[in-house]
């Protein structure tokens, strides 16, 4: 690569050391995605409602956001774990630690719960190597929900029922394969493109002192 061209525009003659950087990138970030299990998801969802008299639709729905948003919390709970594994779901607790701080930490990436606001509905997500018992942990986390729900809440009877069944995903969507190898695809383009633009300097640095050695 020569320093006319490397001065006049370093990406267009460097693309290639961008595209094969990226591409080894690419083929990085997934190999080392793959060293972690694949897991699949189950989402279902449930809806939660509370009784208040005298209160404007408004009110009510902003109650019932701010209940979700309480119960969110509640899943990941050491509490709620052990009614999930003592209800009548075949959870194979193997799968879990017994060693209670990387029970917790399991626990914690195995179920994720998000509301859906000005709906007063919960969406949850159950994450496993095998998408029967994520598809069991999903059940069973709505479960206790319905039945054990306003145990966890003060201030008025709320209702909780499950609105959508359990859904598997077709696919592992843990790690993300696509968008990892589209990141390190990324990060390996940007790096070459450091690699270039510090050639060019280096050439430019040297092409300099060249010039100077002529003059003197």
């Amino acid at each position: 690569m020569s320093y006319k061209y490397l001065q006049l525009t370093p990406l267009l003659y460097g693309w290639p050391v961008m595209l094969l950087a990226g591409a080894v990138g690419g083929v990085i970030a997934v190999l080392f995605s793959l060293l972690h299990p694949l897991e699949y998801s189950s989402t279902t969802r449930i809806l939660i409602t509370q009784e208040l008299s005298n209160v404007d639709a408004y009110t009510a729905s902003r109650s019932a956001e701010r209940i979700a948003d309480d119960l969110t919390g509640v899943i990941y709970t050491s509490d709620f774990f052990h009614k999930v594994m003592k209800g009548d779901a075949k959870i194979d607790q193997s799968y879990f630690p017994v060693d209670e701080i990387s029970l917790r930490k399991k626990w914690e990436k195995t179920v994720t719960a998000s509301v859906s606001y000005s709906s007063g509905m919960m969406d949850i997500v159950a994450y496993n190597t095998d998408p029967a018992q994520a598809k069991e942990i999903a059940t069973a986390v709505a479960n206790i929900y319905v039945t054990e729900g306003a145990s966890y809440i003060s201030g008025g009877d709320i209702t909780v029922r499950v609105v959508d069944d359990p859904l598997n995903s077709r696919y592992p969507v843990r790690p993300n394969l696509p968008l990892n190898g589209i990141s390190g695809l990324f990060l390996g383009a940007l790096g070459g493109m450091a690699y270039v633009y510090i050639q060019a300097d280096r050439q430019r640095r040297r092409h300099s002192v060249m010039h100077l050695e002529e003059d003197v």
